[in-house]
């Protein structure tokens, strides 16, 4: 692991009225590692990731990406940084077909005069869509098929597969696998560890435990707005992870 993270943040606040969402976390993660973030309802997870996806702004703290301080303005800002989100709703298109799902907002034109009409180049977009697909190891019986026609997992793994087009530091994957079944939870995990092996760092948000013990290199623990634990693999448990979000008292190292 690099001494260096990819992506932190520093003692970062954050106050909706009465509410401390965020009282001074502290967060990191590392190029090419998956590194879960969990923690009960209201831990501040969902807070935690808007900030650092540009969705949000911090009342307080410092955000670092490879040791330099940045700020996050807008979803577009964090992408522009290498920075990528797949919420649990995917935000695909299902009336487009998979390549084109995968230029949404940044379709390739025609060259020339065509270009300047605002005629597409599709075959250039299913050209690296297709490269994009073999790259990570997505098997679709064709990238111009609708999303509409493609199963849960399909659509999870195009969703990602954009993700990773575009972002080359860091994604954040919300619920990857919630509304999956056993052999597309199956794919979406080895999906999510291709992403891993091509040197970018993904940050997994999961309730499901097992699944966290088996794909995740390391584990971040929120608790009431707070980082109170982080796990290594090698020492990860189910019940070690439910304690470190429940009590005070966890395995692992515990960050005061």
């Amino acid at each position: 692991m690099s001494a260096v993270p990819l992506l932190e943040v520093q003692n970062v606040r954050r106050r909706f009225g009465h509410v401390q969402a965020l009282d001074g976390v502290n967060f990191a993660v590392y190029p090419g590692e998956i590194c879960a973030l969990i923690g009960d309802n209201g831990a501040g997870k969902s807070t935690l990731i808007k900030i650092l996806s540009g969705a949000d702004r911090p009342d307080e703290g410092r955000i670092l990406l490879e040791g330099r301080e940045v700020s996050l303005d807008s979803p577009l800002s964090a992408q522009e940084l290498g920075i990528a989100t797949v919420y649990q709703d995917l935000a695909l298109a299902p009336d487009l077909a998979a390549s084109d799902n995968l230029f949404l907002g940044r379709e390739i034109t025609q060259s020339g005069v065509l270009g300047r009409l605002g005629f597409l180049n599709r075959r250039e977009m299913r050209r690296r869509a297709a490269q994009q697909f073999a790259r990570l190891g997505v098997n679709l019986r064709s990238s111009s098929v609708p999303v509409s026609a493609l199963s849960g997992g399909q659509r999870q793994s195009v969703a990602i597969a954009r993700a990773a087009l575009w972002a080359d530091k860091v994604i954040f994957m919300d619920e990857p696998t919630a509304a999956l079944g056993v052999m597309q939870t199956g794919r979406v995990l080895d999906l999510i560890r291709h992403v891993r092996d091509q040197g970018i760092a993904v940050v997994l948000i999961s309730h499901n435990m097992s699944q966290v013990i088996e794909i995740a290199d390391r584990v971040e623990v929120l608790r009431l707005g707070r980082r109170v634990a982080r796990i290594d693999r090698a020492s990860a448990t189910i019940e070690g992870l439910v304690a470190a979000m429940t009590s005070e008292s966890a395995l692992g190292e515990s960050i005061k």
